[in-house]
Parts: C-alpha cells; sequence; structure tokens
C-alpha cells in the first residue's frame, strides 16, 4: 500500500479513503454569464439584478464571449482538451434564490474535458489528479436566514454570476493532498486571472466527493474504471476554506466507517459541513442526473470554437506555476523547494520577481521567505498588505550585495523601513549604518583587544573555536557595522598565523 493513502483502523480491520472534488470557480468578468449585469463584490442586495436574472417573462440569455475565453483558457491551464463543440443545457430544480426554476448548465458536451494535474504534498511529493471536465454554470442568488425569525431573504446579486465547475477524478487520498489539490488549482487559476480564488468572498469553493474502501479496492477501481470497488459515496457541499476540506474530509470518512462497521450502509447523499462543530450532517439525499431532467436549453444555441481562436488564446497563456518554478530553479539556481514556496502563490512570486531582478537571486529569496513572510505572518498581513513593498527590499538587498551594509545592519534597516518606511539607501546614509570595510579601523580595534586579552588570543590555537568570541567582541566595539567577512580573515591571520 502507498505510505500517501488515509488509512482509518477499525473494529473489522483497515479502510481506505478516497475522494473526487467538484470545485466552483467564479469567472473573472465584469458582467454575468448571460446577461449585462455588474459582477462587483460588495454591493447592496439586489442593486446588480437584471431582467434576465430575475427570470422575468419573455428574457432572452445571451452568451458572454469574455467568459467563454475564460473557460478556455483554463482549460488549457490544465492541460485539458478544449472541445470545438459544446452546449448549454437546462438543470431543473428548485431553489428559492434560483428565480428561473432551473440553471443553465452543462451536461453531456461541456465546454473542457479531460485533463491532469500535478501537486505537490508538505514533504515536497508530488502527485498527479486526473481532470474529469470544466463546464460553464451560472450561480444561484444568496438565501439569507438570519435577519428575520419567521422569514428568509433572499439576494440575487450572485444570480446568473458565471461559474466553472471542475471535476477532479476520484484520485485523491489523503485529506492532505485534497487541500494540496486545491490550493495548486487556485493558483494556476490566479495566475491565468480566471478566478480570484478568495474563499472568503465565495469566489471558489468545493464539493467534496468522500467514499471508503478496504485496502486494494482503489487499486482495482483504476485498473478497470469499475467504481464498484470503491464504497458510497457522500457529497460534502460548498467548503470554503482548505482547512475546512481536511476537517471534513477527516469527519466524514471516520463517520462512514463507523456506520458501515455498526451494520448500517451508507447512503448516498449531500450533506453540509458545519465549522463550529467539525462535524458535517445530512443536507438531502443525492440527486442522480436523470433527476435534474437535463435537456438542451432551446434559447441558446450550441457554442462552436475555431481551432484557430483556441491556438491563440494558448499562445498568449502567462508562465504557470510549474513553468516558474522550473526557471527560478535553472536560470536563477534556487532550491526546488525555494523555488515552490515562491510560486505557489501569484502575489509572492511577482513580489520576489521584482525583489530579485539583477540582484542575487539566493538572498532575494532567502529575504522574501524567511525574513519578509515571518515578519507578515507574526503580524497577520498578506503580501499585498506588506508594509516593505518590493522595491524597497529590492534595494535592501543590493545594500547587502554591495557590502554596504552586512545581513545583521540590513535586519535593522529592514524593521526601520517596515515601521517608518522610506528609502533604504537614504536611511544607512543619513543615521550612519554603513558597513566598515576599511581593514585598518578593523586591524586597529582587533589589536588593541588582543593586547587587553592576552591569555584568550593564546587559547585560540589550541581551541580554534573560541575565535568566535573575538568576533563578537570587534563587532560589538564597533556597534555591528564592521565587515564579517573582513573581521574573520583578519583574526584568523593574528591569531591563528
Amino acid at each position: 500500500m502507498s505510505e500517501h493513502t488515509y488509512r482509518i483502523t477499525g473494529s473489522t480491520g483497515e479502510w481506505e479513503v478516497v475522494m473526487g472534488l467538484e470545485v466552483h470557480a467564479q469567472v473573472v468578468s465584469n458582467s454575468k454569464l448571460f446577461s449585462g449585469a455588474s459582477t462587483a463584490f460588495g454591493a447592496g442586495p439586489n442593486t446588480q439584478v437584471s431582467l434576465v436574472d430575475a427570470a422575468m417573462p419573455g428574457m432572452l440569455p445571451v452568451i458572454n464571449h469574455a467568459i467563454v475565453e475564460q473557460a478556455v483558457k483554463t482549460g488549457l491551464g490544465l492541460n485539458a482538451q478544449i472541445n470545438l463543440f459544446s452546449r448549454f443545457d437546462r438543470k431543473n430544480y428548485f431553489y428559492p434564490d434560483l428565480p428561473q426554476g432551473y440553471q443553465i448548465s452543462q451536461f453531456e458536451f461541456p465546454i473542457v474535458g479531460e485533463g491532469v494535474l500535478e501537486c505537490e504534498r508538505d514533504d515536497g511529493s508530488r502527485f498527479t489528479v486526473g481532470i474529469e471536465r470544466l463546464h460553464l454554470e451560472q450561480d444561484a442568488g444568496k438565501s439569507i436566514h438570519d435577519l428575520d425569525p419567521s422569514s428568509t431573504y433572499v439576494d440575487l446579486n450572485r444570480s446568473g454570476v458565471a461559474l466553472m465547475e471542475i471535476v477532479s477524478k476520484p484520485h485523491i487520498r489523503t485529506p492532505e493532498e485534497a487541500s494540496a489539490y486545491v490550493s495548486k488549482l487556485r493558483s494556476i487559476l490566479r495566475y491565468l486571472g480566471t478566478c480570484g480564488g478568495d474563499m472568503e468572498k465565495g469566489q471558489l469553493r468545493a464539493d467534496v466527493n468522500v467514499s471508503v474502501c478496504r485496502p486494494g479496492g482503489y487499486e482495482k477501481f483504476r485498473q478497470t474504471d469499475d467504481f464498484s470497488h470503491l464504497g458510497t459515496r457522500c457529497e460534502i457541499k460548498n467548503v470554503n476554506s482548505l482547512r475546512f476540506i481536511r476537517q471534513a474530509i477527516e469527519f466524514e470518512a471516520q463517520r462512514q466507517v463507523d456506520l458501515i462497521e455498526d451494520g448500517g450502509t451508507v447512503i448516498q447523499q449531500t450533506r453540509l459541513f458545519d465549522a463550529g462543530t467539525g462535524e458535517t450532517r445530512a443536507m438531502r439525499s443525492k440527486e442522480e442526473a436523470h433527476d435534474y431532467r437535463y435537456f438542451p436549453d432551446p434559447d441558446l444555441l450550441p457554442l462552436e470554437l475555431k481551432q484557430d481562436w483556441v491556438d491563440e488564446i494558448r499562445a498568449n497563456l502567462p508562465e504557470l506555476p510549474d513553468e516558474k518554478r522550473h526557471r527560478l530553479v535553472t536560470d536563477l539556481g534556487l532550491s526546488d523547494y525555494d523555488a515552490s514556496v515562491l510560486v505557489s502563490d501569484k502575489d509572492r512570486a511577482d513580489y520576489f520577481e521584482t525583489v530579485a531582478e539583477g540582484r542575487d537571486a539566493k538572498l532575494a529569496s532567502s529575504w522574501v521567505n524567511n525574513e519578509l513572510f515571518g515578519r507578515l505572518n507574526k503580524e497577520g498581513l498578506s503580501i499585498t498588505e506588506s508594509p516593505v513593498s518590493a522595491t524597497q527590499l529590492g534595494q535592501l538587498i543590493a545594500l547587502i550585495s554591495d557590502d554596504t551594509i552586512s545581513g545583521k545592519i540590513a535586519k535593522d534597516v529592514f524593521e526601520i523601513v517596515w515601521d517608518e518606511g522610506g528609502d533604504p539607501a537614504e536611511i544607512v546614509e543619513k543615521r550612519g549604518m554603513k558597513q566598515v570595510t576599511d581593514t585598518g579601523a578593523i586591524e586597529a580595534v582587533i589589536d588593541q583587544l588582543i593586547a587587553d586579552n592576552p591569555d584568550q588570543a593564546a587559547q585560540v590555537k589550541e581551541k580554534p573555536k573560541t575565535m568566535g568570541w573575538f568576533v563578537g567582541q570587534v563587532m560589538k566595539a564597533m556597534q555591528g557595522k564592521a565587515n564579517p567577512q573582513a573581521v574573520n580573515e583578519i583574526l584568523a591571520k593574528k591569531l591563528l598565523g
């Protein structure tokens, strides 16, 4: 059995978990999928609703060309098949916040077919997840239950907003892998500019399908594509954080094992995750495709794309995370780990590239990943909220590289820029923080120290490690401004011969 398998030990033996995810990604677009209404976040209730979104009689949907392009771009970014022919269907079900009484989606002919996504676990090992399909559909509105004890309010601002539903194959084996898959998918979408990826704003949410099976069942499924080797799945709807995805899987898998071992049967159903209790609870029995009574939408013609247009989109794709990681390793000499950390988030990668441009890339990587992010995490800030800009940090790196300041002084300058702002070079000049590289001045301090501490100096020949005491004393005497390399070289020459 693979070490990357989530196992649960029950009273009757071991169980393994199998997962597939359906991720709903809101498409970056100024207007909705079938109307010109705005998609801006944070507007007042029901202020961004066209007659089409409200399903007024006689209103006809009109496809948004830019959203189709975003879907194709996403499919190409997922190494997936772009279907030149696709079709919109009506998916019939009732929700109070779905004015039409049906959702316009894609069923039999989606715009994007099979693809593959390479993901990375916490330990740096990689795994691949098959993509089943990507289809376009419209979002429903929002029901609000806590404004009145006896009434439900409906906000239709989200009604008709374009979603890409990205369906994975059941190739995910651990809660960690599920989280890594969504993280990688979100990263690619943000690099492409096709989805903002902010899970707190509802721009990205995941339906997690969980089932359990005996060891060996998954391998038989992969060999035969026969789902009977896997257990009955339950779908956990609308999970909106990576942490909640992991928690929901852990609880649901254990629930299914306990149920089976107590003589019960797992019923295919839709469940909700309660972040407060860390538990899932039944929402409704899971519908099958035929329950939705899909049929082609009579108001929309099929989408027929030209290969030339798809090729043009492909030619203009931005550099994606895996390509960027490879470039940072091969061209800039970064370690695979440091490169992976940097490219995992587009804002971090963009920040780093500005810092490193024309400078020591390894030093830049160390400062961005360690000093900057250590401080940002401590303050609870994102990279876009950093008080130290990429330009300022780049200037600081340059001052270290040309020996104007030492790494120790650089940390003091960083704190000043963080708290007060300003140009690092001007701060160093005005506050007299320049590194002393004058070997004569350093030598004078060292000679005085040796003269004052003859016994300590004699001991260095027997125990070379004790030279560190002299290094510390020199730096202290020179207020940390002495060039550390020069200090070590002069001390070694005088004390070790």
